[in-house]
């Protein structure tokens, strides 16, 4: 009588990032791996959520710049609900920015897209197997951070900004103006006024003017699109 081996069990994930060829490549490369299988892919908020409730991935993979919405606001949905999937955050973003507000938010972990496919591939395992990652550098920002010591040399000022500041900064070095900022984060313009007085404060800024060219030099050289 011949026994079958019973099949290994496959791990299902989810895709969330705006640009389909970085699906693409993402998806390819978990191709390769018998046991990982992607079965779902979205590239906003909304799809996102709409996919996640159907198909109930064990992972899901999320960029932060989504299009129309804000990747940091989808992890921290996610994590709130019943039976949540682990979370990996991969993005082009800054790791001493927003590693330490995607674990707050609920991440289970945070790697750079331009760490390559084996450190990708890497982080996803590291997920999986019911640890955190980060990168050796992040994890010692991380402990300096909890610990209430000084951040790692290296760590750029913006990351002294809350969530709303951060979000705000970067709106403010794609152009938009107060009332256009005002909308998009459902704030009223007053308070945008209030967000901008504590960056200036925080980053050592005088002008409004100021911080759209600190903002957007910021995302410029962190090579996310303007």
């Amino acid at each position: 009588m011949e026994v079958m081996e019973p099949p290994a069990k496959t791990t299902t994930l989810v895709i969330v990032d705006d640009h389909p060829l970085v699906r693409a490549g993402i998806k390819a490369l978990l191709h390769l791996e018998g046991d990982l299988d992607v079965v779902g892919e979205a590239e906003d908020h909304a799809e996102a959520i709409e996919v996640i409730a159907a198909v109930q991935p064990d992972l899901v993979l999320v960029d932060l710049s989504l299009k129309n919405s804000n990747g940091l606001n989808l992890i921290k949905e996610l994590a709130q609900k019943r039976n949540a999937p682990l979370i990996l955050t991969v993005s082009m973003h800054d790791e001493y920015t927003y590693a330490v507000r995607c674990l707050k938010a609920g991440a289970r972990g945070y790697i750079m897209k331009q760490e390559g496919t084996e450190r990708i591939l890497e982080a996803i395992r590291c997920v999986l197997s019911g640890e955190t990652y980060l990168s050796s550098a992040m994890t010692r920002n991380a402990v300096n951070h909890v610990s209430g010591l000084r951040p790692t040399p290296g760590a750029s000022p913006v990351s002294m900004l809350s969530n709303r500041e951060l979000e705000l900064f970067q709106l403010t070095g794609k152009g938009l103006e107060i009332a256009e900022i005002a909308e998009v984060m459902s704030i009223s313009p007053r308070t945008v006024e209030v967000h901008r007085s504590h960056i200036k404060k925080k980053l050592g800024l005088r002008t409004s003017t100021e911080i759209f060219q600190v903002a957007y030099d910021w995302l410029r050289d962190s090579g996310l699109q303007i």
